[in-house]
């Protein structure tokens, strides 16, 4: 991952680095330095390097510029639990510049992107021209938002077809809301038939801790809808409201389902994946067996669709281990997001548990599944 990037004499100067041990330093693109994972690794590195600086010659008359050589020396501590980053850089033996940064620095710097190599023909090219141009068309928005207005109304009614929307949109938004808090851009709201809805970002998460807030906002946001529906079923006895705040929870609480790609999938591989990739792996592919059996007991299709989507970033996610940018979660962080992921759960469970004592048959029929 980019530990640190900064401007050195007209030039670019970044340094990459993983928790393995190993580090890059790159000056204007071209790698000076490199450092690798010992046994006796310590927090404190240096990375040496010379670059030639042209200078004109002392004279009144113009004379040609005459070549000198710098001697440039970093000086890094590292601690990644939690993240800190102390350096100092040294010009012929002078201190040029000092600082330090922590995780904040981290979530907010753009990343170095690899030029991208032209893809040779293929399916998968095609897809992912197809979603770029998803992306990039804006008119596609208000054409998949009719799409998925006229589905549900043709399936279920017209009614219920505006409130699955309305839930699907404060859903997503809660997920722009957080990207845009990270300083990530975003293209907005892409609702999918039967699928359910994308808040679409051009950005890239830099933590684990980013794709923690990232992912539980959207949850987080559906509580507020459901809480809010509640409070006014309370006040006017509408059982309009008390049906949009039940299935609001019930659908929020299936994308909290530790299970890739939903929400709670990410929530769980960015928490076990900092613990350890092994741990990672082990427990994202047991969510993912999981899904099977209930994708297969409840006959969800759709899940059984997602699933695969699932074991495939699993996949990536442990072939790149070693290359990841992603700054792991400390131990406080493991533990907060895992509180405020259970918390988040337990708040739906309770909101479907209070109306099924309501009585009513629909209210009650949120908890009949769960208990299913």
């Amino acid at each position: 991952m980019e530990l640190l990037k900064l401007e050195l004499m007209g030039q670019a100067l970044r340094l990459e680095g993983s928790m393995a041990g190993w580090q890059q330093l790159f000056f204007g693109g071209t790698l000076v330095s490199e450092l690798v994972a010992s046994a006796d690794d310590t927090s404190q590195r240096s990375h040496r390097f010379s670059l030639t600086e042209a200078r004109s010659a002392a004279g009144s008359a113009p004379q040609p510029e005459v070549p000198r050589v710098v001697d440039v020396q970093l000086d890094v501590q590292l601690s990644w639990q939690p993240f800190e980053l102390s350096y100092r850089i040294l010009v012929d033996g002078d201190e040029y510049v000092s600082g330090q940064r922590n995780s904040k620095d981290i979530e907010r710097q753009v990343p170095e992107r690899a030029v991208e190599q032209k893809p040779k023909f293929s399916v998968i090219g095609l897809g992912l021209l197809a979603f770029k141009l998803l992306k990039s068309a804006k008119i596609i928005k208000v054409v998949l938002a009719g799409a998925s207005l006229a589905a549900y109304s043709w399936f279920f009614s017209f009614q219920f077809a505006l409130a699955l929307i309305a839930c699907l949109v404060v859903h997503e938004y809660g997920h722009i809301r957080a990207m845009r808090y990270f300083n990530m851009p975003t293209k907005g709201i892409y609702l999918i038939p039967f699928l359910g809805g994308l808040a679409v970002t051009d950005g890239k998460i830099n933590t684990r801790w980013q794709d923690v807030v990232i992912s539980i906002m959207g949850p987080i946001f559906g509580l507020g809808m459901s809480l809010l529906c509640l409070l006014l079923f309370a006040l006017t006895d509408n059982i309009f409201f008390a049906g949009l705040a039940v299935f609001n929870a019930l659908l929020n609480l299936f994308n909290l389902l530790p299970i890739l790609p939903l929400d709670g999938g990410h929530i769980l591989k960015s928490v076990t994946f900092s613990m350890n990739s092994k741990v990672g792996l082990v427990l994202c592919a047991l969510a993912a067996a999981f899904g099977v059996w209930l994708s297969y007991t409840l006959g969800l299709a759709l899940l059984g669709f997602l699933l695969i989507v699932g074991s495939l970033e699993i996949f990536a996610e442990w072939r790149g281990r070693h290359q990841s940018h992603l700054l792991p979660l400390d131990r406080y962080g493991q533990t907060f997001a895992a509180f405020w992921y259970l918390i988040t759960v337990a708040s739906f469970v309770s909101i479907i548990w209070f109306f099924a004592g309501t009585g009513d048959e629909l209210l009650s029929l949120p908890l009949k599944i769960l208990q299913s």
